[in-house]
């Protein structure tokens, strides 16, 4: 089993990032929070290490942090909840945010994530409440262009399995209200309206 990868970024983007170690390139899907450290990160990154090992397929998913880490494999563990969408509840809700959200048994929070309906959220609650420790909350800057928001934002939704014209249309709504709105409160915002 891989724990962590640790090389040169080759390629970022708010789904997945391909990491250069010795001239073979892994690539890692991500949450949006994986992402912005990494934005941070001056090309050089250490990803700790989930693999998904199935019949027809071997995925790889990285997180910058060990506690992230932690938080995807006990959403995994929920009957119900599969690694993509244990994924987009991270990219959804900050793990700080989500373990306060478990703590306190914010249903209607959990339920505003795309793939998750009010028996998922639920169960993560009654499943996860006993596991998870309650920290600090980070919160997340960016600088970008709205253009390149925009297009960092359409192209994660679409990777995470959403149409093109679903996609644009909650962006140009989001983008409408807010133009200097970055790429992962974007997609954090299109998430809870699709």
């Amino acid at each position: 089993m891989i724990d962590y990868i640790t090389g040169r970024v080759a390629e970022l983007n708010p789904a997945y990032v391909v990491v250069d170690n010795h001239g073979v390139g892994y690539m890692l899907h991500i949450s949006l929070t994986t992402h912005h450290t990494l934005q941070e990160t001056l090309g050089e990154a250490k990803l700790f290490v989930y693999e998904a090992i199935r019949e027809d397929a071997h995925l790889l998913f990285g997180f910058a942090s060990k506690h992230e880490r932690e938080l995807f494999l006990l959403l995994i563990s929920v009957s119900g909840v599969g690694s993509n969408t244990a994924r987009v509840i991270l990219s959804s809700i900050p793990p700080a945010e989500l373990e306060q959200a478990i703590a306190g048994e914010q249903v209607a929070r959990l339920k505003a994530v795309k793939g998750v309906g009010a028996k998922t959220a639920q169960r993560i609650i009654v499943d996860l409440k006993d596991k998870i420790k309650v920290g600090a909350t980070t919160l997340l800057n960016t600088d970008e262009r709205p253009g390149e928001a925009y297009d960092e934002a359409l192209a994660a939704l679409m990777m995470l399995g959403f149409t093109q014209q679903m996609s644009q249309k909650a962006l140009k709504k989001l983008f409408q209200r807010n133009p200097s709105l970055g790429a992962e409160e974007a997609i954090k915002q299109a998430l809870k309206m699709m």
